[in-house]
């Protein structure tokens, strides 16, 4: 249905390839003139291309896009960040600009989180702070965390750290469970001072340990669990081509950048013997985690995992039948360290596929035929560790062409001192311990493409019928449709009171029956963002107030809450892509998608928290012209009994 083809057989040129471990090597080279010794590579990434050029290129009518990186420096001992485009195709850098601050500061350096604990050793109003709480600085472990942005005057122009307080008894120990809590430092890391004290009440620090990998704690092994093992004696289903990955009748690409993490590209579903294009790029483009605990030392906890920490870099090395379970095909990711050298994390990103259930089924009382198929899905994750949360998020495709992303959150909860008088704004799980109320929500930038670039978004949720003419019995209700035309009407929220979901149309397509083929975007109904309007968060990641944006498309508009996340003040992002009112009516769109959750933690939660989930899913309507999976073959199984080897019946 659909004359764009996603990369087509002559493509000479990978333009969308993720930077090799030579091209970083060379940008290292190319911008040497611009370092001093002190000088870190924050972030090095592929700048991508102009989707119409990649298009133009992928199907022969234009030549290879310049192919360019984005680095952004810092020099540790003047504080100065640049921002530099380098062209690999000529060799060169192509502009460098130094950074306005007041717009923001680029993402926090690991050796900066590390340099923290030294710059506080050596100051006396910390170590007598502690001290006065009974706690020997020698067992404290600093947790540096961004700070945000508030209008401190002795802030400005300054790049800033927070820092927390824990003691740690023993080199085994958890931390989390002895927070050293009514004290925070305000660091100036590039002067390597403290600018600021926040000293407001002593709390006993909790004693009980919170070790879950000790026996003690957590009590003898379960008994009684036998091995599952997954086989596939004929192997996986999927072929893998570089970062291409086709698999029964879905082909797209993946990449993995430094701040998003997994990239899904060019995803497209082969219908009548060719590929229909409905995804063109998806990521997590941003996620937030605002804290609800107004106290002097913490309420300006709230921390961009993407924008302020750059989260694809703590991408764990995936290990089989821990991580992973089945017949794995897995990804190494190519990133830079920050002297600007390529660094491999083996093992970064997982792929395999799994049974899913019942596809259809159906037991006929007229002819006897009694058929069942198995539902099968593509599972393409990594799972991430940023400070005490693990992050892990899986990309499902579906035999019937759903689409599905879940984020999968484990490991330790934020803790804090539970004062003795209680606290509405935490859940004590431990004598004394509290852990924090917060919400985790992230940005989904969907850059749709179904069946073409002429797409448009159709608000659609039920509505009911009043008895009268036409219905005289109370029984109707039908469905409303509402056409997003500009971007000025384009920021919605969610309502399950209505079923509302988004209908992302084909503007130029149709199907057997005359309507536009299209993809419905179902959000999970969860809170968006619950702190006030007035807050600093509340501007600084508009993004979570509504759960669907759309706006025209822009290659340089990639972060929901803007290009410079870290003390940016707020105003940059979506509300400054919106601001031109473009129309997002039979053009080249972008969906951005809010989701997440409210976390009030349980005591279950402590010390390690069960996997919480959440997601979002994107399912054909009228995008096909039938069922696309009745010709799934009858599972014929080892594990069946001798009268049950298929799933034929009748």
């Amino acid at each position: 249905m659909s004359t764009i083809e996603f990369d087509s057989p002559a493509t000479d040129v990978d333009v969308l390839a993720d930077l090799s471990a030579a091209e970083i090597t060379a940008i290292r080279e190319i911008v040497a003139d611009l370092l001093t010794g002190t000088t870190r590579f924050v972030y090095v990434g592929l700048d991508e291309p102009d989707k119409a050029e990649v298009l133009a290129h992928q199907a022969g009518t234009g030549p290879a896009p310049e192919r360019l990186a984005r680095v952004l420096l810092l020099d540790m001992a003047s504080g100065v960040s640049r921002d530099v485009l380098v062209s690999l195709t000529h060799g060169a850098v192509r502009t460098s600009s130094v950074i306005d601050t007041a717009r923001g500061q680029v993402p926090i350096l690991v050796e900066e989180f590390e340099e923290v604990g030294t710059v506080l050793a050596g100051n006396e109003r910390w170590c007598a702070a502690l001290r006065t709480r009974g706690v020997d600085p020698e067992s404290v472990v600093c947790v540096p965390l961004s700070a945000g942005s508030y209008e401190h005057l002795n802030e400005q122009g300054r790049r800033v750290i927070r820092v927390f307080a824990f003691r740690q008894d023993h080199p085994q120990d958890h931390p989390w469970a002895h927070p050293v809590d009514g004290l925070c430092a305000y660091v100036d890391i590039v002067a390597r001072e403290l600018i600021e004290l926040v000293d407001y009440r002593i709390f006993d620090v909790p004693e009980e340990p919170g070790n879950f990998q000790d026996p003690a704690q957590a009590g003898p092994p379960l008994e009684g669990l036998r091995p599952i093992e997954i086989t596939q004696p004929q192997g996986p289903s999927f072929t893998v081509d570089g970062d291409q990955i086709t698999w029964a009748n879905w082909k797209l690409r993946i990449g993995f950048d430094a701040r998003e993490g997994l990239i899904l590209r060019q995803l497209a579903f082969r219908d009548g013997g060719e590929y229909r294009p409905i995804v063109y790029r998806a990521s997590i483009a941003e996620m937030v985690v605002p804290y609800g605990d107004p106290s002097p030392n913490r309420f300006w906890q709230n921390y961009f995992d993407t924008g302020e920490y750059l989260f694809g870099r703590f991408a764990n090395s995936l290990r089989l039948g821990c991580d992973c379970l089945g017949e794995i095909h897995y990804f190494d990711a190519t990133l830079t360290d920050e002297l600007g050298m390529p660094r491999t994390i083996e093992n970064a990103i997982c792929l395999h596929e799994e049974d899913y259930g019942t596809l259809w089924k159906h037991t006929d009382m007229f002819t006897g035929v009694s058929e069942v198929r198995r539902q099968r899905r593509l599972v393409i994750s990594f799972f991430t560790t940023v400070g005490n949360y693990d992050y892990g998020f899986y990309w499902y495709l579906y035999l019937d062409g759903t689409i599905e992303c879940e984020s999968k959150l484990t490991g330790v909860a934020f803790s804090a001192a539970y004062p003795p008088e209680g606290s509405p704004y935490q859940s004590e799980v431990a004598p004394g311990l509290g852990l924090p109320y917060h919400q985790h929500l992230f940005s989904a930038r969907l850059d749709m493409m179904v069946d073409g670039l002429a797409n448009a978004v159709d608000e659609v949720e039920v509505q009911r019928v009043p008895v009268g003419e036409g219905n005289p019995h109370g029984n109707a209700f039908t469905a409303k449709s509402t056409r997003i035309s500009r971007e000025s009407e384009a920021a919605r929220d969610a309502d399950a009171a209505v079923g509302r979901v988004w209908h992302i149309v084909s503007t130029e397509k149709t199907n057997r029956m005359g309507a536009p083929t299209a993809y419905v975007l179902y959000p999970d109904q969860t809170p968006t963002l619950l702190a006030d309007p007035s807050s600093s968060i509340a501007a600084r990641a508009a993004f979570t107030t509504k759960q669907l944006w759309v706006t025209g498309y822009s290659p340089q508009e990639r972060y929901p809450a803007g290009d410079l996340v870290n003390q940016n003040p707020g105003g940059d992002g979506l509300p400054a892509y919106m601001a031109a009112d473009r129309s997002v009516d039979g053009t080249d769109i972008v969906v951005w998608h809010t989701f997440g959750l409210t976390h009030f933690p349980r005591l279950e939660d402590w010390p390690v928290m069960p996997t919480d989930y959440c997601g979002f899913t994107l399912k054909p309507y009228g995008f096909f012209d039938a069922n696309p999976v009745m010709n799934v073959p009858a599972t014929v199984s080892a594990h069946c009994g001798p009268s049950e080897s298929s799933c034929h019946g009748g």
